[in-house]
């Protein structure tokens, strides 16, 4: 029996190396954080939230109809993106998964496989590997729900993996490209002349 995922959009982000808000920016005509949200809507995923704090995100999900969260922490960093995404689920959900508003070809295939995985180990942290390195969607079971509202600063996730390598389970996503994330204009000048 599959478990309930939530999966939580972090798009809070200040983009701050970008100087404006990469979340907007097209790729093939649609807002990259659109382009996550569509991937998250065909995906398995029991439900979808975004942690928003820029008004024009918001109508982002609103357009897709999810629900949408304010982050009236977001200087905070990452962290608080996380607990509010967090308490915002559902809350008999099994596993948070956690999307960055900022990977453009993520699709729905890359999310099932990683939410296959954590239906086959539902104890485990789901990390995808995008040739040979770490990236997101990453899933945590709701055993570790305490921990993830434990966290502090704009370390995130990468806090917890560190410290349960024993819990963490490496699933392959053999499209590199899906694993793609936009942090500075070169990246995205690279991607849009894809």
């Amino acid at each position: 029996m599959a478990g309930m995922i939530s999966g939580i959009i972090l798009a809070s982000g200040f983009s701050r190396r970008m100087k404006t808000e990469k979340l907007l920016l097209a790729v093939d005509g649609t807002p990259m954080v659109e382009r996550v949200i569509q991937a998250a809507r065909a995906s398995l995923l029991d439900e979808v939230l975004l942690v928003y704090q820029n008004e024009d995100i918001k109508k982002a999900g609103e357009k897709h109809g999810i629900k949408t969260v304010y982050n009236e922490c977001a200087a905070a960093g990452q962290s608080a993106s996380i607990r509010i995404g967090i308490e915002a689920a559902s809350p008999g959900t099994d596993g948070f998964m956690f999307l960055m508003g900022d990977q453009p070809f993520l699709n729905a295939a890359a999310i099932n496989t990683v939410i296959d995985a954590f239906n086959r180990e539902p104890h485990n942290i789901i990390i995808p590997v995008y040739n040979g390195k770490r990236g997101n969607p990453v899933i945590f079971p709701a055993a570790l729900k305490n921990n993830l509202l434990a966290l502090e600063g704009d370390r995130g996730g990468r806090v917890i993996i560190e410290t349960m390598p024993e819990r963490v389970k490496l699933v392959t996503i053999e499209d590199e490209c899906l694993g793609t994330d936009v942090d500075t204009e070169e990246d995205y000048k690279i991607i849009r002349n894809r």
